[in-house]
């Protein structure tokens, strides 16, 4: 079987070095908050052009403290307005509604399944107070038409960069297009932890204090707290892993794209449809999806062949029981992509002969 992804190859393929720093961080005796962070925190600052970041315990936590740190600095209010993607992973939703705030679904292309800049102005009232794009699937969304209407209409950008560590857009990194932005270090992204772990990366300097003053039960001195906060805090192992991956990520991106390269040039199939990449900078490829009105009997298929593939995400949003108040919204774009959606094997440590059989195995597919 050929695997989707296999994190014990990635682990093993960082070894020894993976194993001296997890025995540097035991034997330090010092596992949140030092010098672990403060490393890591710089080099992903720096890495994506920005001034600040501040590590937290997961991605879903680093949107929700974005915006309570808005709140707090009277940028923003509970009930305010947020629009994001109809079609991205809940997860994004649920960072949005932790804070307090309304969630507002924007339908995204079909040809590139981020958010239709086209279609963001028409959803914006007097309560939208952001704009969150997603970088979905690790391509990066269309930043200069987003921006330009946040500015326009006095909006703040925050970017859901969860799936796109590292991708480029005419120079500039994800998570230094917008105000904020949130990255998730889940143990399977491009950048990935052991364990759960996230960053806020930002420009404003009192933003990055709020959030880490935040993610920290709202205290600045040990017992002293000034704000109602929550426990949200990279620990000490995460950042000395992710400081050590962080070293080659652009060399396994660069190996994902060769693979999406060949992906792309090999698959001929009229029941699948692929997503066209024009700028390969602009995508990190977390995931290369395929869409078919086939997909149950495709994937069947590519696993009776020897292929492991996974669904991202069989059920929109808007149509989860847990978001039931948003079931009767009409989202017809939102509703194919999450019908169709199927995600091939992906990893900067498969071979050319495993991608030649997984495009080989898709296109013997009728």
């Amino acid at each position: 079987m050929i695997p989707y992804y296999s994190l014990q190859h990635i682990s093993n393929s960082f070894e020894p070095a993976l194993s001296q720093a997890i025995q540097q961080v035991t034997q330090s005796g010092w596992y949140l908050q030092g010098k672990e962070n403060q490393q890591f925190e710089q080099a992903f600052a720096e890495y994506c052009g920005a001034k600040y970041c501040v590590g937290v315990g997961n991605g879903v936590d680093a949107l929700s403290l974005i915006f309570m740190a808005y709140q707090t600095m009277g940028a923003m209010n509970k009930g305010d307005e947020v629009i994001v993607p109809a079609n991205t992973c809940i997860a994004t939703i649920v960072g949005v509604l932790r804070a307090g705030m309304k969630p507002v679904l924007c339908e995204p292309t079909l040809d590139t399944c981020n958010i239709d800049p086209t279609k963001i102005e028409a959803l914006i009232t007097n309560r939208t107070c952001a704009i969150l794009p997603v970088h979905l699937y690790g391509r990066c969304a269309e930043m200069e038409q987003i921006v330009e209407i946040a500015n326009r209409h006095q909006l703040k950008v925050i970017e859901d960069c969860a799936q796109a560590h590292g991708a480029i857009r005419h120079g500039k990194r994800v998570g230094n297009w917008g105000d904020a932005a949130g990255f998730s270090f889940y143990p399977s992204k491009n950048l990935g932890a052991l364990g759960d772990a996230g960053g806020v990366v930002t420009n404003n300097e009192e933003l990055a204090k709020l959030v880490r003053i935040l993610a920290n039960y709202g205290s600045s001195a040990k017992y002293v707290h000034d704000y109602m906060g929550i426990n949200s805090r990279l620990d000490e192992m995460q950042a000395a892993i992710l400081r050590l991956k962080l070293a080659r990520l652009d060399a396994d991106n660069q190996r994902r794209r060769e693979i999406a390269q060949r992906y792309s040039a090999g698959i001929h199939n009229p029941l699948i449809r692929i997503l066209s990449n024009t700028v390969w900078s602009d995508n990190v490829f977390h995931i290369y999806p395929v869409f078919t009105p086939e997909r149950q009997r495709l994937q069947e298929f590519l696993t009776s062949q020897g292929v492991q593939t996974l669904i991202h995400y069989p059920i929109p949003p808007h149509q989860q029981k847990a978001m039931s108040e948003y079931s009767a919204l009409s989202l017809p774009v939102t509703e194919q992509i999450h019908r169709e959606e199927l995600s091939l094997p992906m990893s900067p440590l498969l071979t050319d002969e495993e991608v030649d059989a997984v495009i080989a195995a898709v296109n013997r597919f009728v």
